[in-house]
């Protein structure tokens, strides 16, 4: 496929965009850049990307987006190790299974894949947040360690699937089910994310279906932009986080669901 200046450049700002949002709500940015790769090219005139394509083009983006606001968050304080260490082992172990297993699936089951992803999310993060858990430190945190492993282990092999690393639900997980502060969430998601997208990444190339330009072009973007997020995320409300996380995955379910049925 030859890709012009102008579809560069489309390709550029869809990764700026979407790694400043997801910088700043703790997610990889699939969430948001998996529609906008998928829809908005063509909508463009630009030849279109299969969702096999898309998806593979998230994983690798979602890995480097992922590492630079992960050295933000770290560098504030917002990083559970504990928390990163039993979710992480076991979301690339998912992760990997469901990146090299999409392989055999059909453009249609990936969709509805991360269309069942998000409407779960959507629904986790309409359920209240237990109230005084702002002030515990990454250090002091405690969770339940088995709805943990589990958890992320399945959401692991259904985000492999689709190259989204599966920060959009594992945030609300976080928050709703093992209660932990919504600051610390964010943070450790990143970290996790950044785990997942490694055996999602390495799962996507030996599927056969990374596309070289378009996963530097969106690189290239997740590096400058993502930084930029993290930083804002750390000045902003947590409230105000929570709803910028709610809006974007309920968008992309209605998005998703509307065009699987139109």
């Amino acid at each position: 496929m030859e890709y012009t200046f102008s579809h560069l450049l489309v390709l550029f700002f869809i990764g700026a965009i979407g790694s400043i949002l997801s910088g700043m709500v703790g997610i990889g940015g699939s969430v948001i850049k998996y529609p906008m790769l998928l829809y908005i090219p063509p909508l463009l005139g630009f030849t279109a990307f299969t969702a096999q394509e898309v998806s593979a083009i998230s994983a690798v983006q979602v890995f480097f987006s992922t590492l630079a606001a992960l050295v933000v968050f770290k560098k504030g304080g917002y990083v559970s190790g504990r928390l990163v260490g039993y979710m992480g082992t076991a979301i690339v172990i998912g992760s990997f299974i469901g990146g090299y297993g999409s392989k055999f699936l059909a453009d249609e089951t990936i969709n509805v894949v991360y269309a069942i992803l998000a409407s779960i999310a959507a629904v986790l993060m309409f359920f209240p947040k237990p109230k005084g858990s702002e002030h515990v430190s990454s250090e002091q945190l405690a969770f339940n360690r088995l709805y943990a492993v589990m958890l992320s282990f399945i959401v692991g092999i259904a985000s492999g699937i689709v190259g989204a690393a599966g920060a959009f639900i594992i945030v609300p997980i976080m928050l709703v089910i093992l209660k932990v502060p919504t600051r610390i969430a964010i943070g450790s998601s990143v970290a996790i994310t950044f785990i997942s997208s490694i055996g999602a990444t390495v799962g996507k190339v030996m599927g056969g279906h990374m596309l070289l330009v378009p996963s530097l072009v969106m690189v290239i973007a997740s590096l400058l932009a993502a930084p930029i997020g993290a930083k804002w995320s750390q000045k902003m409300n947590t409230k105000v986080l929570e709803y910028i996380l709610l809006v974007l995955i309920v968008a992309t379910v209605i998005k998703i669901w509307y065009e699987m049925f139109a």
